[in-house]
């Protein structure tokens, strides 16, 4: 197994359909939703600093996650993981933290914390193992990641 983690700049050229029929599988509909917003435009990840990565096993994309500008945050310059997903078969192998690593890199420079929200406990479980603390000063969050 090579996981090479890219930056995704047109997510339309990228065939995200497996992501998608495995997240809905799960109950969730977020990686669909992903997929509509950046299509109609409502998130193209296209200010400073703002990216959607993906991690690809070979030829195939196993994991997927935006960064955008939090614009809900009162902080100055805090992004928003958005839309993290790792197919189920590629989990506890360490993509999921690879990906969550690069995103976090390139977040610095531009924004000073990562903010996301789960309500999953082996989401939180990932989150704090890779350095995000649990924070819930505003319903649109629960960890936060300091990039200072």
């Amino acid at each position: 197994m090579s996981i090479e983690v890219k930056n995704i700049s047109d997510l339309n050229a990228v065939n995200v359909s497996k992501l998608i029929q495995e997240s809905e599988k799960e109950g969730y509909r977020f990686v669909s939703r992903l997929a509509s917003e950046y299509e109609d435009g409502t998130h193209r990840f296209s200010e400073q600093g703002e990216a959607i990565y993906g991690a690809w096993d070979e030829d195939e994309l196993v994991a997927l996650g935006g960064l955008f500008k939090n614009t809900a945050s009162e902080a100055d310059n805090s992004a928003r993981l958005y839309r993290f997903y790792t197919l189920p078969e590629h989990r506890r192998k360490g993509i999921g933290s690879e990906l969550l690593k690069v995103v976090s890199e390139n977040a610095k420079g531009h924004f000073k914390e990562i903010t996301t929200k789960t309500e999953s406990a082996k989401a939180d479980s990932f989150y704090r193992a890779n350095g995000f603390k649990f924070d819930e000063r505003s319903p649109d969050t629960t960890h936060v990641l300091s990039l200072e």
